[in-house]
């Protein structure tokens, strides 16, 4: 339940400036035993081991005891993470051999001491770290997996404590070091502000747990950190901005196009937009995967949501001779496709790093945005997604599409004092939703919105002048609704699919304890648990929380994902929903749809609504679906498999995939098989 190895990486490490991007961004090549990430540390002396251990285990001690002596305090208990940060660290390094250098070793002692002041202040009822300004480090306890991640942030020195300013926050994501522990960023982010510290701002550097480009639960990371500071410090969520470069640009494309609404400026620099032309996958044939995976490009390809710019004032940055300067390209090809011509700054002769010119002209471009703040109410939005992950632009949300994996737009505006304009393409039910005093219409009249060119009446602006309707298509005509109910169950944001999304909320592994139908799918099983419990742990920094299957408490099931390893005859909470999935499974024969394959070599995967809980998910045998060799480039750091699939265990499982797919799909809007699920 607590954080584990992490890479990080800002360009103001100058190593990394001079580091070629086949390294920085790893190499595409399918490798049959890719090297190991993170790579294996150095060896630490009997003598280091000893004295870190002692240091650990009473920090360990303390934060224990603070833990039952501070449950009177809520307020004290709170800020026990800016504690924790400093236990798991050194504990991670020592225990999963991630010193890098020798050096590292004397920094872990050093944030072991740093841990046991807080400890100690903490103990008299004081956190003088909460009023510093300047650099500091905290933490948060992740709704994921229960883990301690730490962020680092830049405090204003004009920020006091009881400041009622609102001030400008710049999200800085860093670049890829795949030798970059906790202990390493705690010791960084205590040193050095990093490349972008705008005057009376607040920076934060995520951690971002490790390689991923802030996808999937690094993703997640993002908002649970940027939740923590907006807890603690006066934070104005209408002056944020996210930037980054190399790893960092790709993070910020992704987050800049996906979520377009939320920022008021977004600076990516170098890194990657898309998988298949950044990858030259095209260029081959036999290198393309499986039309499935070709599918689920469409949820992290920042090209494919580009129209979501249009919400979003955005400044690119590449070097002049970067290879990296890829990315700002195809965006720019995307943009101009939709009209809209992308403000590149290029920096003259310059290669994998800031051009000191380009420095200073991307600060003023980025102060003025920010200065002015994100536009609280637009006139007009404009939304394109692929999936219900990402359904959101401002005061417009998608809730059910006709279709996933193909394009939904919304493109909305505010006509006039009563009217709004909205045309949809593949969207099934939608919201308008305005905040108190945002509202634009007139509170005694009745607003009509015209969707598709059918104009419907609309429900009443409020007293406190917000204002929602809903709208759902019946047949080919739509129609207000007080709120978007499911018929039945259906695919909605946060519970759509694929596999990978049930790791982007809280999960739990339930572990069999039965016999299992035959020795193969127990050894399989025990192979592919034991393998995604170390994966989790070096991809994500997190440790997966286990149950047995015997030990699931409502409580579990009402919170969170169940992930459930083994079959119906070893795993009881399998066996207790098994009639109620669409799947049968016995001791001869594994059923999907219309297809048959034998228990005795296949074994099923699939996510799909818990039917105990069904607003949660249940996942069958799979953890995240990407595997070693993916770990190379963030740019292949995709869902691997769709909502469900059949392996066959014969197959020996390598780096790039866990056997022979037999087959795989895609469940409808319902959750229901349909005839074109396995074709493309």
């Amino acid at each position: 339940m607590h954080s584990r190895w992490v890479c990080f990486h800002s360009i103001i490490f100058f190593a990394a400036l001079t580091i070629s991007p086949a390294f920085r961004q790893g190499s595409a090549a399918q490798n049959t035993e890719p090297r190991r990430i993170p790579p294996a540390g150095i060896n630490v002396s009997a003598e280091d081991r000893r004295a870190l251990q002692e240091g650990i285990n009473a920090l360990g001690s303390e934060i224990e005891a603070l833990r039952q002596s501070l449950k009177s305090s809520p307020a004290l208990l709170r800020l026990l993470p800016d504690v924790e940060i400093f236990y798991h660290a050194p504990r991670y390094a020592l225990s999963f051999n991630e010193f890098f250098k020798p050096e590292e070793i004397e920094l872990a002692k050093a944030e072991l001491r740093q841990g046991r002041e807080r400890a100690a202040a903490l103990r008299a009822g004081q956190a003088p770290w909460t009023s510093q300004t300047g650099l500091v480090v905290r933490g948060y306890r992740s709704e994921i997996d229960g883990s301690i991640q730490p962020y680092g942030l830049v405090v204003p020195a004009s920020w006091k404590p009881d400041s009622a300013h609102q001030f400008r926050l710049d999200v800085w994501f860093h670049g890829r070091h795949e030798t970059l522990s906790e202990v390493n960023f705690l010791g960084e982010r205590q040193k050095n502000a990093g490349q972008f510290t705008p005057h009376n701002a607040f920076v934060l550097h995520p951690y971002g747990r490790y390689c991923n480009a802030n996808k999937f639960a690094g993703e997640v990371d993002l908002f649970e950190a940027l939740t923590s500071v907006q807890g603690n410090y006066p934070i104005d969520e209408n002056r944020i901005s996210v930037r980054g470069f190399s790893m960092g640009g790709a993070a910020t494309w992704h987050i800049a196009a996906h979520h377009a609404g939320l920022w008021a400026a977004a600076a990516p620099g170098a890194g990657f937009a898309e998988t298949a032309e950044y990858l030259k996958l095209r260029q081959d044939p036999a290198k393309m995967p499986p039309w499935y995976e070709q599918k689920l490009w469409h949820l992290y390809d920042a090209t494919d949501y580009a129209i979501n710019l249009f919400n979003l004032p955005t400044v690119a940055y590449s070097g002049e001779i970067d290879r990296q300067k890829q990315a700002a390209e195809i965006m720019a090809g995307a943009l101009k496709a939709e009209g809209i011509e992308l403000v590149h700054i290029i920096g003259p002769k310059t290669e994998h790093k800031y051009h000191p010119d380009s420095i200073r002209e991307i600060d003023r471009r980025i102060d003025s945005i920010v200065e002015k703040g994100r536009d609280q109410l637009p006139r007009r939005v404009r939304l394109t997604t692929w999936t219900l992950r990402y359904n959101r632009m401002r005061w417009v949300a998608i809730d059910r599409l006709e279709r996933h994996w193909e394009r939904a737009r919304i493109d909305a505006e505010l006509v006039d004092s009563s009217t709004v304009d909205v045309r949809t393409m593949n969207v099934r039910a939608l919201s308008l939703e305005m905040a108190a005093g945002q509202s634009p219409f007139d509170v005694m009249g009745r607003p009509s919105a015209i969707i598709d060119g059918q104009r419907i009446e609309a429900p009443r602006t409020r007293s406190d002048r917000s204002w929602q309707a809903h709208f759902r298509k019946d047949s080919d005509r739509w129609v207000s609704v007080e709120r978007i109910e499911s018929d039945g169950i259906e695919k909605k944001h946060g519970l759509q699919g694929p596999i990978d999304d049930a790791f982007m909320s809280s999960f739990i592994f339930i572990r069999p304890t039965g016999p299992a139908i035959n020795d193969r799918v127990r050894r399989w099983i025990d192979a592919e648990m034991e393998r995604a419990l170390t994966q989790w742990r070096s991809q994500f920094r997190g440790e997966a929380r286990v149950v047995d299957d015997t030990d699931v408490t409502p409580e579990m099931i009402d919170r969170s994902n169940l992930i459930l390893w083994g079959d119906p005859t070893s795993n009881r909470f399998l066996a207790r929903i098994i009639d109620r999935l669409p799947i049968g499974w016995n001791s001869t024969m594994v059923s999907l749809g219309r297809e048959n394959f034998d228990a005795r070599r296949h074994i099923p995967i699939l996510i799909y609504p818990n039917p105990a809980n069904p607003d949660r998910y249940v996942v069958i045998n799979s953890s995240f679906t990407f595997r070693e060799q993916h770990y190379l480039t963030n740019a292949q750091q995709t869902p691997k498999l769709p909502d469900w699939a059949v392996v066959e265990m014969s197959s020996p499982d390598q780096p790039h995939t866990l056997g022979r797919v037999a087959t795989a799909g895609f469940f409808d809007e319902k959750w229901r098989f349909s005839k074109i699920d396995s074709t493309r």
